[in-house]
């Protein structure tokens, strides 16, 4: 029954002063609205890529120019892996199958619309179960492209909201002024720069971006049967590095191997540190808030020394009046918590919304009810802390003296 008062007197006590009240909650607004929104979209990032990779098995292994310690900077370096390292990934021990792709942005026209467009180069008939069974490929509509002849296919974001006018099957369009003839459209892939790429055969590839030499940007390997992915990826690791380094000297000889898990891995490390990352970037905003609920309830306590010094002289105890203003320091951080969590939701939800429908990426918003809950308690704990050095100062006036000062 104590508690229910004590909370009856700090609503109050905040209610003629309701201003003041809600500017102050606006910092923890603020703080838990950027927690709840950059944390959840940075976790369905998080879920996504490692649910992809899964999804590719655990005896694929990708080959790629770099260093795993600079994944993002290796990719976007653009190097290749020439013909002789191709060759050598396929004689490594355990390699059953492999798939070289090459990428390159190329002008495409289509019914008097040029756009520029993500290309992607690699066998697609000798390599189609493998594509169907661990990329996920399947045909959305028309056929696959026919050997030496100059046909493409198309992803399903690229069919029908890249050009004005839908793509069709059977049209054709220009790619770097070569004509080529649109095949098929390939079901979502589920990544929105895979759904808004072209597909198109090796030899084709070479054609029009006349970059005749046999390479590739990376390498999709199938690992034979009873061997283990592990091993057969260090395999192909050393003997990479040992003819790089022999061939082409010591800077160029790193390459990536990874395997589905190691890729997950490496994902999940990355999204990690940025959502610590952005935890510690939004409590800036909620710490401010913090200083703000406690600026507000010193400035509670000099407006109600001699409010205190009559509470302490009818009996109030110091523990009642540093009660009182810790609840209204933290009710301040709970409406925060409250009005930044809902907002956080909603914004978090119209961003997933919107880049549903944009061509770059798919972006989900993960909103676990742990998330929901930690927002609002935090910011209540939050407030509970701010408030708890002003509580302690109107807990220790003396009602003579509060009185006496009023005066």
């Amino acid at each position: 029954m104590k508690f229910f008062s004590l909370l009856n007197i700090a609503i109050k006590n905040l209610r003629t002063r309701r201003l003041r009240s809600w500017l102050t909650a606006l910092g923890i607004v603020i703080g838990v609205f950027l927690i709840i929104t950059l944390l959840s979209l940075s976790q369905g990032i998080k879920e996504t890529v490692q649910g992809q990779l899964k999804s590719l098995g655990k005896d694929i292994i990708f080959v790629m120019p770099g260093e795993e310690s600079n994944f993002f900077m290796s990719f976007l370096a653009q190097t290749i892996l020439e013909e002789e390292d191709i060759l050598t990934i396929k004689k490594t021990q355990g390699v059953e199958e492999i798939v070289p792709m090459s990428y390159k942005t190329g002008l495409m026209r289509y019914k008097g619309e040029a756009k520029q467009v993500f290309m992607v180069g690699l066998p697609i008939q000798t390599s189609l179960e493998l594509l169907k069974g661990y990329q996920g490929w399947d045909l959305k509509e028309g056929k696959w492209p026919t050997p030496q002849k100059r046909e493409i296919i198309v992803g399903s974001q690229l069919e029908k909201d890249f050009f004005k006018r839908k793509i069709v099957p059977g049209e054709e369009a220009l790619i770097n002024g070569k004509r080529i003839k649109i095949v098929g459209i390939l079901h979502s892939l589920g990544s929105k720069t895979d759904d808004s790429s072209i597909y198109l055969d090796t030899n084709l590839f070479k054609e029009i971006t006349g970059v005749y030499k046999t390479e590739a940007n990376a390498v999709m390997v199938k690992t034979k049967e009873g061997f283990n992915t592990q091993k057969v990826a260090q395999k192909i690791k050393e003997n990479l590095e040992k003819i790089r380094k022999r061939q082409r000297g010591e800077e160029k000889s790193k390459v990536m191997v990874l395997t589905s898990e190691k890729m997950g891995e490496i994902a999940g490390n990355i999204l990690g540190t940025l959502q610590i990352a952005i935890f510690a970037f939004a409590s800036i905003a909620i710490i401010v808030g913090g200083i703000g609920i406690m600026n507000t309830m010193f400035t509670s306590v000099r407006e109600r020394i001699r409010e205190i010094g009559i509470m302490k002289a009818v009996g109030a105890t110091n523990s009642t009046i540093s009660e009182i203003f810790l609840l209204e320091a933290g009710i301040i951080g709970f409406i925060g918590g409250i009005g930044g969590t809902i907002l956080g939701v909603v914004f978090a939800k119209i961003i997933e919304a919107y880049f549903h429908f944009h061509p770059l990426f798919y972006l989900k918003a993960s909103l676990s009810p742990g998330l929901i809950v930690f927002g609002v308690i935090f910011s209540f704990l939050v407030g509970c802390l701010a408030g708890y050095l002003p509580a302690r100062s109107a807990a220790k006036l003396k009602p003579a003296d509060a009185l006496r000062r009023y005066e």
